[in-house]
């Protein structure tokens, strides 16, 4: 297909967004921002509140976990009860939990607004969110242009993830500089992020009602009616979910939360420069994750997923082995560069896989097990970044983990293409 082809494609995909497309595009941007607001410094207000490595691990593990309870029940049944009041309700989840969390210090109460709330300790999507706005966008967006629009809906949120992780950065250092005590500044971060959850839940409720599910398929037996999923779509979702749950628990060992945590304990990096460095990573991201369509397009949606990710994997591993500062930035961004292509495609090929009844739980389930994937695995990594000594083995663990991913996604799924997706042009030669 011809580049300007694939322009056009991914122009024409943006702009026939209607009404809805445009809020729920919005909400996208908000929620990122605040969850980039949010990762730069939430470990270090938690250390600053004198909690443990080891605490913090479990804390930031059973966020991740009442996430996906919380979501695993909203998403397989927001095609019955209304996709517009799940979301009202996570971003009054979200809400609660920041304000929650800036106003204690208390470890059981901060561990019950973790299970509860929705906070995202690594800079990407958590609780219900994603699952019912993809759906949403797949019943508003033809099937030829559902690629070019989730790379459009990815890149908004990495801009607006950079965005937040610069500001917190920034603000974060000037109340400092100010003679505020590092604790409060970063409590001001805390609570901005609940104020944004407050701001989604407006938006969301001025979405308007196309946006709802068509009427689900009758499923024939009990497993299927309480997942959303007809017995067609279980195996293939499964497969996927599995395979997710594997990537999402390598990644979990070294989430942007604990990764700025990690300059600062090997480098003395401060929070300006610590939100500068992730503001240029999600940048990269952002660019990343558009090009995914253009990739996607002549070479397939499981072939993008995988070839982008696996070089990304190995430039992550060797983040801890750089001698210095500078490098090691270097090696992160050109990671960045690569890590989200595979983002819209996983995306798209979810919800080109099963029927449309079925896109939220499908969305879902796999957006669950990669977030139950994810919660297992900072409970293990935060003590060892807080040790000294072994701060490079949660990079290990989260590249090699992501490689065998790779490799069992390509295996299990190289043969087969989404039922509308065009046949790839191959290259020449």
């Amino acid at each position: 297909m011809p580049a300007s082809t694939i322009d056009a494609g991914l122009v024409a995909s943006l702009r026939g967004l209607g009404r809805d497309g445009r809020l729920l595009f919005a909400t996208r941007v908000l929620r990122m921002f605040a969850y980039g607001f949010l990762a730069v410094i939430l470990v270090l207000y938690l250390a600053e509140l004198g909690i443990d490595g080891f605490t913090i691990g479990a804390i930031l593990t059973l966020t991740l976990i009442g996430d996906t309870l919380i979501s695993l029940w909203l998403t397989t049944r927001a095609d019955r009860i209304g996709r517009r009041l799940v979301l009202v309700v996570g971003s009054l989840l979200m809400a609660g939990a920041g304000f929650s969390f800036a106003s204690t210090s208390s470890v059981p109460w901060l561990i019950i607004v973790a299970t509860i709330g929705v906070i995202s300790p690594t800079g990407n999507e958590v609780g219900p969110f994603l699952a019912v706005e993809q759906a949403a966008l797949s019943q508003a967006t033809p099937d030829a242009r559902r690629t070019p629009t989730f790379a459009w809906y990815n890149l908004a949120g990495y801009v607006a993830t950079a965005v937040g992780a610069l500001s917190a950065g920034f603000l974060t250092q000037a109340l400092i500089s100010a003679g505020v005590t590092a604790l409060a500044a970063y409590k001001v971060i805390v609570v901005g992020y609940g104020v944004v959850g407050l701001v989604m839940a407006v938006v969301f409720w001025r979405v308007g009602a196309a946006v709802e599910a068509p009427e689900p398929p009758a499923a024939d037996d009990g497993i299927a009616r309480r997942l959303g999923l007809s017995p067609r779509s279980r195996g293939i979702v499964g497969r996927l979910s599995a395979l997710f749950s594997l990537d999402a628990f390598g990644g979990g060992f070294i989430p942007q939360s604990l990764m700025a945590y990690w300059f600062h304990v090997r480098y003395g990096v401060e929070p300006a420069l610590l939100g500068g460095i992730f503001f240029g990573a999600n940048l990269l991201a952002a660019v990343s994750s558009l090009s995914a369509s253009r990739i996607a397009a002549r070479f397939g949606l499981v072939n993008t997923m995988v070839f982008t990710h696996l070089p990304s994997n190995v430039f992550l591993i060797l983040v801890p082995l750089m001698p210095n500062l500078a490098l090691a930035i270097t090696v992160l961004l050109l990671r960045f560069s690569l890590s989200q292509m595979d983002v819209p495609t996983r995306q798209s090929y979810v919800m080109a896989v099963v029927d449309p009844g079925e896109r939220s739980a499908a969305a879902g389930v796999t957006g669950i097990a990669r977030t139950t994937g994810a919660a297992l695995s900072p409970v293990l990594s935060a003590p060892l970044v807080a040790s000294g000594g072994l701060t490079a083995v949660p990079f290990f663990l989260a590249g090699g983990l992501k490689i065998v991913y790779d490799l069992l996604l390509y295996r299990a799924f190289r043969s087969g293409r989404a039922p509308d997706e065009r046949q790839p042009v191959k290259p020449a030669g």
